[in-house]
């Protein structure tokens, strides 16, 4: 049977392509290189939180045990539907099915970059990749956090300390076990130099490691991860953010709770750009449901002076 002349709605990716698209939109995200997925059912999703970490007693033989102090919350990851939508020449109904594979395999290529980037941007941000603009309904996203360095020096590295610090200090302390890097900061990290001992530039790079500062893996022993969905761009006006420190191993709990279903549109104007049987075409929708919850106060962010 053609993939396209099922009666179906809607189609599954063909378990190869989905498994790759869900492997690859994992590399091109930051959040996903520098936070382990988990499974997520369907909707809310409640995550048990100890506010106060129970302490163990050492009881003597034949003592009575006290009760363990500690208390516990929990949280809520939210589901969030993100979605590409794509439009075909209708006559690819027609073709081979060798030929409607490779339309899947072409749709899975463009939309794993799409909803890789979407989840960056809207953890950090609450942005709306398609228009750029914010969600304001949205209140839990890792750029709420109180904690910020503005960039005042040009060492960056030293914005870097300064971060870990509002982080290592606070009260509680969290750990810091990742940072999201800008280009335009990588760029400053890797440009940095030794000094001489009347303080004035060696020539030597300070971190050679970093090479010209293009694909960082780590930075002062941290892993790294770099992209520009950071800054927020191009999607979206230039946030400034220009890295996030943080607890990314326990401070993003985070999934992708439901399949990647393909929907086959043949009728109608499903995303504005005009009648499908008129301009003699038919669309795909790829749709991907995330879940999330961010503890906003487990991460620092640096940023450029907003003008």
């Amino acid at each position: 049977m053609a993939i396209f002349s099922t009666a179906e709605a809607k189609v599954l990716l063909p378990r190869n392509i989905a498994d790759g698209m869900i492997k690859e939109t994992r590399s091109l995200s930051t959040v996903a290189k520098l936070s382990g997925r988990e499974p997520m059912k369907f909707g809310e999703t409640d995550h048990i939180v100890f506010n106060d970490f129970p302490k163990a007693e050492f009881v003597e033989e034949g003592a009575d045990k006290a009760s363990t102090s500690g208390g516990f919350g929990s949280v809520t990851a939210k589901p969030h539907k993100a979605q590409v939508t794509m439009r075909f020449n209708e006559e690819v109904q027609w073709a081979s099915e060798d030929y409607q594979l490779n339309i899947f395999s072409e749709l899975a290529s463009a939309g794993q970059e799409a909803l890789s980037r979407g989840l960056d941007l809207g953890v950090y941000h609450r942005i709306n990749p398609l228009t750029g603009s914010v969600i304001t309904a949205w209140d839990n996203y890792v750029g709420a956090t109180t904690k910020r360095v503005e960039i005042a020096t040009a060492d960056a590295d030293a914005d870097v300390r300064t971060a870990a610090g509002l982080l290592i200090n606070s009260a509680p302390s969290w750990g810091v076990n990742g940072i999201a890097i800008d280009p335009k900061f990588a760029w400053a990290l890797a440009n940095l130099q030794t000094k001489n001992a009347d303080g004035s530039p060696s020539g030597s790079q300070r971190y050679p490691n970093l090479g010209l500062g293009t694909d960082i893996t780590s930075f002062a022993s941290i892993p790294a991860a770099q992209g520009n969905t950071v800054s927020g761009t191009p999607e979206a006006v230039d946030t400034k953010v220009r890295a996030i420190l943080g607890d990314f191993q326990n401070g993003i709990r985070w999934g992708i709770q439901r399949e990647l279903p393909v929907e086959l549109i043949r009728f109608g104007d499903p995303d504005g750009q005009g009648d499908l049987k008129r301009k003699n075409q038919i669309a795909l929708r790829l749709e991907v449901v995330y879940g999330w919850y961010v503890f906003a106060d487990r991460f620092a962010v640096i940023e450029d002076k907003v003008a």
